[in-house]
């Protein structure tokens, strides 16, 4: 009853916190970090300590999946370069620094700083795409920033599970070779199980109709993806990525408008209510963390802003000559320093390195106690916080100065422009069919005044005839060519993603609306 009613406060928190956020136009994740802070500091709270298993089974799969699903193939291809020069090279040159700084600053045996070097090394998918919702950035930056963050967790979890094998085992020795097989494992095993899956599910999505069995089957893709990778020993959370991203580029292929409509609901809701949880996870456990710190580490905070500090600026100096040498593969010329700077502070760190901290081993292979655990738990989870709080509430900012937002009115022009082609496509096809004197002219008509209304901006005026099947049916069939239309401009590289999907969830309401066939 314990847990079950922190989690039903922790919902409740989440719940008033996002409606906070919406009105005062900050990131929810930010706000929810502190309101977690804020309820651990109340007295007689009880102290909370969650198990990594909880966040790493039950937590992370159907987020990252989300987040998977949202992500562009067709913008991926475009920077899948700098995307890979992040999520390697990036990861080990912050990994290395951190490591560094926190033997200079914090003290920490050498072993133990290089474990932290390996926690903090990779931006967290889960807070990056939560806290870039609301910025309305280039489909580019936005995936770019976006893949990123998924496809360096492979890099982070073999440099972690590395740094902790020798931190357990006295006087281990590193063995590139080894590093390396691990990587292949992980990486490449997790890809392999993580496509198999998306297969094996997009064979029994196509094939079924029930919506109660399309929503259930969607919310456990992501854990079945995680736990059959974790079963063969490779990486959980590249398998949940890799279905998540082959899944979403087919989906809208496997279901129809009532059943897409169901999963958006069902899946927005499952995810706010879990990222309202684990965020404030992360702002609950900082306190109690810091009551369990031995003495002699009350400089924590400081060695916390010094390892944010050095994060950022590993970050900087990266990501500066990597958009002067990396150009885009569509030809619009070199990324920017603009771009490098929203890049860089868009790197926040959040749920995933706390799991990977809190999983630390206790003790080392001879039964000695690990030394400098307790604060290296300390550390990450501060990291996390002053990432959260102070990138995270100042990114919008940061992305308005850089002048690379979207302008509302940018965004409006090129959807009024995607209905108009969509609607000017729907007519061609009903006057073709009109010539042809395939279906009544009651029908015809009824949909001919309804798109040129549309594509004229005048209220469409409802006629008092009831719907019947002959007009049922061509307003069905002008919707299937609205879609392969939408596809086209998409394709073709007219309307941005973000257009695509809200075009598309229009669609699905119509039809939706006509009934089922």
């Amino acid at each position: 009853m314990h847990v079950v009613g922190i989690v039903l406060v922790l919902v409740v928190l989440g719940t008033a916190v996002a409606t906070f956020a919406g009105r005062l136009r900050v990131p929810a994740p930010s706000l929810l970090v502190l309101a977690g802070v804020g309820v651990a500091l109340v007295p007689g709270v009880p102290a909370l300590h969650v198990p990594p298993q909880i966040i790493g089974m039950v937590v992370l799969p159907p987020l990252l999946y989300a987040s998977a699903e949202e992500l562009s193939l067709r913008d991926l291809r475009t920077v899948w370069r700098p995307v890979t020069i992040l999520s390697f090279g990036l990861v080990f040159a912050s990994a290395a620094a951190v490591g560094f700084a926190a033997v200079a600053v914090a003290g920490l045996p050498p072993a133990m700083a290089f474990v932290l070097g390996a926690v903090l090394s990779s931006t967290d998918p889960v807070a990056v795409t939560a806290l870039g919702r609301r910025l309305a950035l280039p489909g580019r930056v936005q995936v770019l920033v976006q893949a990123e963050s998924l496809f360096n967790d492979a890099t982070s979890l073999v440099l972690f599970k590395v740094a902790v094998g020798i931190a357990v085992a006295v006087g281990a020795a590193v063995s590139v070779p080894a590093a390396g097989g691990e990587f292949l494992l992980l990486g490449g095993g997790g890809s392999l199980v993580g496509a198999a899956v998306a297969g094996l599910v997009w064979l029994v999505r196509r094939r079924t109709v029930d919506p109660v069995l399309e929503t259930v089957i969607a919310l456990v893709t992501p854990y079945a993806a995680y736990v059959l990778a974790e079963s063969v020993h490779t990486s959980g959370v590249t398998s949940v990525v890799v279905a998540g991203v082959l899944l979403g580029r087919s989906g809208h292929r496997l279901t129809d408008a009532h059943i897409r409509l169901q999963l958006n609901a069902v899946y927005a809701v499952v995810v706010f209510l879990l990222e309202s949880v684990v965020f404030s996870i992360v702002g609950l456990e900082l306190p109690t963390l810091v009551r369990d710190l031995p003495a002699g580490t009350g400089l924590w905070p400081l060695q916390a802003l010094a390892l944010a500090a050095v994060l950022i600026a590993v970050r900087v100096l990266s990501t500066l000559p990597l958009t002067r040498a990396v150009k885009p593969t569509q030809g619009r010329g070199r990324l920017s320093w603009r771009v490098a700077g929203v890049v860089t502070w868009a790197g926040t760190r959040g749920v995933m390195p706390l799991a990977a901290a809190l999983s630390i081993p206790l003790v080392t292979d001879d039964g000695t106690k690990l030394a400098g655990r307790p604060l290296v738990l300390v550390l990450t989870t501060a990291v996390v916080v002053l990432t959260l709080v102070g990138q995270g509430l100042t990114l919008a900012a940061v992305v308005n100065r850089s002048g690379l937002a979207l302008e509302p009115e940018h965004t409006v022009r090129e959807e009024d422009d995607a209905r108009d082609a969509l609607n000017r496509t729907a007519l061609d096809h009903v006057e073709d069919l009109a010539e042809l004197e395939a279906l009544s002219d009651t029908a015809v008509d009824r949909v001919r005044r309804a798109l040129t209304a549309r594509l004229d901006r005048t209220p469409e005026t409802p006629d008092g005839t009831t719907a019947d099947a002959s007009y049922r049916q061509l307003r069905r069939e002008v919707i299937a060519v609205q879609s392969t239309e939408l596809r086209r401009l998409y394709d073709e590289h007219r309307i941005s993603d973000t257009t695509r999907r809200r075009l598309q969830h229009d669609l699905d309401r119509e039809e939706a609306a006509l009934g089922t066939p």
